[in-house]
């Protein structure tokens, strides 16, 4: 069948892109002022956050061949408009008091803007530039009104809850996903077809991420009055876990292949699932043998997902996943959360305080999944 193409965007994305353009500046103009000293090792950090918001999610959804070129351009558009949304928004929560822009607070919108591209993910191919972008504003504004929702009544400091981005993320999108559900997308649509060529584009988005991804996960971690033993620290757990997920996710795949070659598909979505893991379990600063092991399982349950989960998910739940984002993001988040709570219940002498974190921690994944599930099937009724 040949695919149907949506109407013309021309009236209709620059009215929304400018108008919002618009609002920002003059926002920006009466209520945020910079900060003109900062830290230059923050600074470091930041630059590496940015390039993967901007190269390793632009280049990782090229792997689409007849949206390849399309996806690249998307993915700047949401990053560029959500960072502006979530600098503005954390603002509007702080009123009457003038906003400051600090390279911490640049970083903080960077990573809200890093869980709306992986919303995206989920329903890449399947949107227009437009929908985008309102699901970008939806998103953000869910992921912050969770932070402040949960800092507000269970007073959790925002370094425990950030890496709570990949969850709502992932399950956002799965419920946007869910509610625009069509027909027409099953069996296999020929818009999800891949070549070599979009495939190796894409695999050089999944090196970006892959290699700075350290820098993400230790970001929020560094202040100027923190040993800088804590990011280092975090830095060596991150890169032994997603290096164990890589070597895992290549040994499963050719193991599941009846030829027993390498499915890129796998490597390229899988061996960043032990970054992602790792991350929920980073304030509790894990020994090597623990990331590692985090690493290997998330790898596991990444592959396995992909293979298995995807397809099941489009048949029993009528929910079509792009980029497989509830194996990638999802499911690990969900690992190193389990992980964290392990790691810190051990730590406690007292049976109490232990009891305590334990119902304070699942509240948390509650709230931040009854959130990304609430905020996702709204966003996916405003659309239709």
């Amino acid at each position: 069948m040949a695919p149907q193409y949506a109407p013309s965007l021309r009236s209709r994305l620059p009215v929304v892109a400018l108008l919002l353009e618009t609002i920002f500046i003059l926002f920006f103009a009466f209520y945020v002022e910079v900060q003109h000293i900062f830290s230059i090792t923050f600074y470091a950090e930041f630059q590496d956050v940015h390039v993967m918001v901007f190269m390793g999610f632009g280049f990782l959804s090229t792997f689409l061949v007849r949206y390849g070129f399309s996806s690249t351009g998307f993915s700047l558009l949401v990053a560029a408009l959500a960072v502006q949304w979530a600098i503005v928004f954390r603002v509007l929560l702080q009123l009457p008091y003038p906003g400051r822009i600090t390279i911490e607070r640049l970083v903080l919108a960077e990573m809200s803007a890093f869980s709306s591209l992986i919303s995206m993910g989920v329903v890449i191919g399947k949107t227009n530039p437009v929908q985008l972008l309102l699901m970008s504003l939806m998103e953000v504004t869910g992921f912050i009104l969770n932070e402040w929702l949960i800092q507000t009544l269970l007073k959790v400091k925002l370094k425990h809850i950030i890496m709570y981005l990949h969850i709502y993320g992932a399950f956002f999108g799965i419920m946007t996903s869910w509610t625009l559900y069509r027909k027409g997308i099953e069996p296999r649509h020929e818009k999800e077809k891949s070549d070599r060529k979009m495939t190796l584009f894409s695999f050089f988005g999944t090196l970006f991420l892959w290699i700075f991804w350290p820098s993400f996960n230790s970001a929020y971690l560094l202040n100027k009055d923190m040993d800088f033993a804590v990011p280092l620290n975090v830095i060596c757990s991150t890169y032994l876990a997603m290096a164990v997920s890589a070597v895992t996710a290549i040994a499963l795949s050719v193991l599941f292949n009846p030829r027993g070659k390498l499915n890129m598909r796998h490597v390229q979505n899988c061996i960043l699932a032990g970054g992602v893991a790792v991350g929920g379990t980073m304030s509790t600063f894990p020994q090597p043998w623990v990331a590692m092991a985090v690493g290997l399982s998330a790898g596991i349950m990444s592959t396995l997902g992909h293979q298995y989960i995807k397809p099941l998910m489009e048949i029993v739940f009528k929910c079509h996943d792009t980029c497989s984002i509830l194996s990638v993001h999802g499911l690990p988040g969900i690992l190193g959360w389990f992980v964290r709570l392990f790691l810190q219940i051990a730590n406690f002498d007292s049976t109490t305080i232990a009891v305590r974190f334990t119902v304070y921690h699942i509240l948390i994944l509650l709230i931040t999944l009854a959130s990304s599930l609430t905020m996702g099937v709204i966003t996916g009724h405003f659309r239709n």
